[in-house]
């Protein structure tokens, strides 16, 4: 068989040796940005909706992220789980590993993919009642998680593949193939809402559009690469020892996220018993939100792959190092986005929907929640850092921990015996942040990064 080229030769970043900082900075940058660019996906289908058609519309759409992420979550836990066993193999320089993980994560991709498209479509209408969603909203709700789950095989594409790019070090062509996407969702949204006065319809069919274009590009960039990673379609297969390793880290991984989301579910129900202008206020508080979560998350994958490459030739110092100053980078950069939105935040609401009442409620979910993400910075990183060596049961379960139980024995309280106002019920979230942020500290602290038997055969 022929044998693939040096990974040098492509865009492949070896994080083992140079300066920690330069490599955390110059991977998180175009994984922000391309981050930043996903996110229009959700954000101009937002502002079109409240901007063009009406406020239901917008609540419509605003309101169903949480079963979004409760599927799509479930699939990145398994993602990472696939990129911490490429980066580690990648590190410890076994290419035949790499190949067979990257093989068996796109196989793995299909079918999930399938699976969670019919799953999605047939449990919209349940969770939509789940989460009382009010009469006036339901209609269009149902129509964009349909249209979304039967299109959602090109984003779980697009994920795992630039997954796979990342793991290497490659967070720039990922990015690139997200700016085309992201623009292309744009022209699509205006043209389907505005030329075709399809509402609804016409951006969940912009959203999978763009996104099966993304996917289409990752798969393009993998079959012609000439690195450890290059996409051959005759070695597509299930590898038997590797799956187990991806499902050693993906299953807590995915577990955590589905379950945080699905209990995001709750928190959305209460929101919904404010009515539709809270709704609305809580839908552009969430477009906000990920402006300033993402730089932290875009670290935390960096140090991700900086923690798995380097303890793939046993650099625990180092894979220590990557972790503590990712985490400086975050808390300064969440602390000054927080504080240009804590100022901004009336005319940020209103971008999305002017409605007064609309932009009261978002402007009081903003200033309280907002000074309290910098604890988000703990979680995100180190429980990161801690993946990357291969260890995500015990994040999982201090995350399901303080996200789930401890957020709805918060929520039910706050609702049922102290207070009968929205603010209280909002702040569920960064309490359970702070819980969770010491949490995993002090764990991190205790433990650190040396628990690391992924390469074992």
């Amino acid at each position: 068989m022929e044998k693939i080229k040096s990974p040098s030769r492509d865009r492949d970043v070896d994080m083992t040796q140079g300066n920690v900082i330069r490599h955390l900075v110059l991977f998180a940058a175009p994984l922000l940005a391309g981050n930043l660019f996903q996110q229009m996906y959700n954000t101009v289908d937002t502002w079109v909706l409240g901007t063009f058609v009406s406020n239901e519309a917008f609540a419509a759409v605003g309101t169903v992220s949480p079963i979004i992420n409760m599927l799509i979550g479930t699939f990145m836990g398994l993602a990472s789980g696939a990129g911490v066993v490429i980066s580690q193999y990648y590190g410890a320089k076994k290419e035949e590993r790499v190949r067979q993980a990257v093989h068996t994560s796109l196989v793995m991709t299909l079918i999930l993919g399938l699976a969670l498209t019919v799953l999605g479509i047939l449990i919209t209408p349940a969770m939509l009642h789940f989460m009382k969603t009010p009469a006036e909203v339901f209609p269009a709700a149902r129509t964009y998680l349909t249209i979304y789950f039967s299109g959602m095989l090109g984003l779980l594409i697009y994920n795992m593949g630039s997954g796979i790019l990342r793991a290497v070090g490659d967070s720039q062509r990922p990015f690139y193939f997200l700016v085309v996407s992201a623009l292309l969702n744009t022209a699509l949204d205006l043209l389907f809402v505005l030329g075709f006065r399809m509402g609804v319809d016409g951006v969940a069919y912009a959203t999978i559009l763009a996104q099966g274009i993304s996917a289409l590009l990752v798969l393009w960039l993998l079959l012609r690469s000439d690195s450890w990673i290059q996409l051959r379609v005759p070695e597509l297969r299930l590898t038997p020892n590797i799956l187990r390793k991806i499902i050693q880290v993906g299953i807590p991984a995915a577990l955590q996220m589905a379950i945080t989301s699905f209990s995001n579910v709750f928190v959305q129900s209460y929101i919904n018993f404010f009515g539709s202008d809270c709704m609305s206020g809580w839908t552009a508080y969430n477009k906000i939100d990920p402006f300033i979560i993402l730089p932290m998350q875009s670290l935390a994958l960096a140090s991700t792959t900086f923690v798995g490459q380097n303890l793939g030739t046993g650099q625990v110092k180092r894979a220590t190092e990557g972790a503590n100053k990712a985490f400086a980078l975050a808390a300064t950069l969440t602390v000054t986005i927080s504080a240009v939105i804590f100022v901004f935040a009336p005319p940020l609401v209103a971008f999305f929907n002017s409605k007064p009442e609309v932009v009261e409620y978002g402007t009081l979910f903003l200033r309280w929640m907002g000074p309290l993400y910098v604890l988000c910075c703990f979680n995100q990183i180190y429980s990161g850092a801690l993946r990357g060596s291969g260890n995500s049961r015990v994040p999982m379960f201090i995350m399901l921990a303080s996200f789930v139980v401890f957020r709805q024995i918060y929520l039910y309280v706050m609702a049922n015996f102290i207070s009968n106002t929205v603010l209280p019920v909002a702040l569920g979230y960064p309490a359970g942040w702070l819980v969770c942020s010491v949490l995993i500290f002090l764990y991190f602290k205790k433990v650190g990064l040396s628990n690391n038997r992924l390469l074992q055969e």
